[in-house]
């Protein structure tokens, strides 16, 4: 029996003695939180602790916020930490926030914050643009061009380049569409907006009015930002694009002429050639029936239809009419 008591013994001190290191291991961030009015109840440390919840970081975050002015329980702060949040970038953010007289709650600030995760951005620089406004160039340099081209009515193109100052719209952050989305579409709404010009004297005359058509045409629905103004930093006078066409069309209409009259040609050559072989081929008939001819004279010899008379007065003819032909032509041309 006091065996069993003495081991009995044995395991409740080692029990004792580490909840007692639990709790002097807590106790510094407990008092910490109890003197700077934020206090974290011993329980909900040891919860953290067990937990793996680092209850130092979230001890600190709740007495910044609460310092603040900002109630903020440690409840809320270690589920946005298990949540894969950052928990000392929201609560600056809230602050930041509510010292602008910006409307955002913990719920959102957190949204954003893990909505941002891995992106190069953070809560706390969604708030800062919120109050701050940025500058975005348009078109984006670090994407190879630095104008956005259009071409007016007459043919003329215009290079133009824009910046457009935005500011954050928390309420649209999560979800809503980013810078390139923004670039996209004032880049579409300069060139409409060109395309739609007689001249090109129009717009370089009053390029406000590329600002003022391209900013009523709302461009910053369903994206994270609130436009505030499209400005014109240049405008300058490109290429002539009409001419280069017309000079592109004329070269292709040259281009079609001359195969048609290589067409033409080729067809006409190969008539020339079909004319030629069908004229050896009748003069080839003509050699063959010239070959008959003495055969049949003779034939009619022997049958008696022709007599000698007949044949000298027939050669008579072909004599005289040679003379004749000599006569006409005394140069010896047929």
């Amino acid at each position: 029996m006091s065996g069993l008591f003495i081991t009995a013994l044995v395991i409740g001190g080692i029990i004792a003695l580490f909840l007692a290191g639990l709790v002097f291991s807590l106790i510094g961030a407990w008092v910490r939180a109890l003197f700077n009015g934020a206090p974290v109840g011993i329980t909900k440390l040891i919860a953290m602790k067990l937990a793996s919840i680092p209850y130092g970081l979230v001890v600190d975050a709740r007495i910044t916020a609460v310092r603040a002015g900002i109630e903020l329980s440690a409840d809320q702060i270690a589920s946005h930490f298990q949540a894969g949040g950052n928990v000392v970038p929201t609560v600056q953010a809230l602050i930041a926030a509510m010292k602008a007289g910006i409307e955002l709650n913990w719920d959102r600030a957190c949204a954003i914050d893990l909505a941002t995760k891995g992106s190069g951005k953070s809560v706390v620089e969604a708030v800062r643009t919120s109050v701050d406004p940025k500058v975005i160039d348009c078109p984006n340099p670090e994407g190879g061009r630095t104008t956005i081209d259009g071409v007016a009515k007459d043919g003329i193109q215009v290079k133009v380049k824009a910046r457009v100052t935005v500011r954050t719209n928390l309420t649209r952050f999560v979800g809503g569409a980013k810078e390139e989305t923004i670039i996209a579409r004032v880049g579409e709404g300069i060139v409409t907006t060109i395309g739609a010009a007689e001249t090109y004297k129009v717009v370089l005359e009053n390029p406000d009015s590329i600002s003022k058509t391209v900013l009523a045409r709302g461009l910053d629905v369903g994206t994270a930002y609130e436009i505030l103004s499209i400005d014109i930093a240049d405008v300058d006078v490109g290429e002539n694009v009409g001419a280069k066409l017309q000079e592109s069309q004329a070269e292709a209409n040259k281009n079609m002429a001359q195969a048609q009259a290589e067409i033409r040609r080729a067809a006409a050559v190969a008539l020339e050639q079909e004319m030629k072989a069908r004229v050896q081929e009748m003069q080839a008939k003509v050699v063959e029936a010239q070959a008959q001819i003495p055969m049949a004279m003779a034939e009619a010899f022997r049958s008696g239809k022709l007599g000698v008379m007949d044949y000298y007065r027939m050669e008579n003819i072909q004599s005289d009419t040679a003379m004749r032909g000599s006569i006409a032509h005394p140069e010896g041309k047929k």
